[in-house]
């Protein structure tokens, strides 16, 4: 049986947690309007240089170069942008599961260490009912953690796809400047 003074320090840890997952949660808020702020000055301002300079355009020729110029720029800042958001994700996403994943570790541990002491309390005659708890827990743990592996593989594969789209997107951009370029 639990104590009245376990109780009161599993609610306080758990408080502790949800607070420390709250600061997190508005951190990567803010980092994502900072990011998104930062973006949108910088699209403003890029929009009325750009608009200036076709002000200033003299002819079809310059305008069409001026045009080849401005979408290698921007495919690269787009993917710039979604790695930023990317990683502000992942980075709250990874602290989410690092708190997750330690409060059931410290569960299973906490389930194990009962399973024991009813164990050694037990009746004469309950030793197969013990060993098919403590089976049961062992199973559960070895299945959360594969379980585990798996999120971990999957992130990986989705992280290095992601990875893989932003370079393709980046030097697609490359090349139909170049080829914009040339055409010239």
């Amino acid at each position: 049986m639990l104590t009245p003074e376990q109780l009161v320090a599993s609610q306080k840890a758990n408080l502790e947690t949800l607070h420390g997952l709250t600061t997190k949660a508005f951190e990567g808020v803010e980092k994502l309007v900072e990011l998104n702020l930062t973006a949108a000055k910088a699209a403003l301002s890029e929009s009325a240089n750009h608009t200036q300079a076709l002000l200033n355009v003299k002819d079809a020729q310059e305008l069409l170069a001026m045009q080849a110029n401005l979408f290698q720029p921007l495919a690269e800042k787009a993917a710039a942008y979604s790695r930023h958001l990317y990683d502000i994700a992942s980075g709250t996403s990874a602290e989410f599961s690092k708190a997750f994943e330690g409060k059931v570790a410290e569960s299973q541990a906490q389930f194990a260490s009962l399973v024991e002491n009813a164990s050694k309390n037990a009746p004469a005659g309950s030793e197969t009912a013990v060993a098919v708890m403590k089976s049961a827990v062992a199973a559960a743990s070895n299945a959360f953690e594969s379980v585990q592996k798996a999120v971990k593989q999957a992130s990986d594969v989705a992280e290095a796809n992601f990875n893989a789209v932003a370079s393709s997107a980046t030097n697609a951009a490359k090349s139909a400047t170049a080829a914009a370029k040339k055409a010239r």
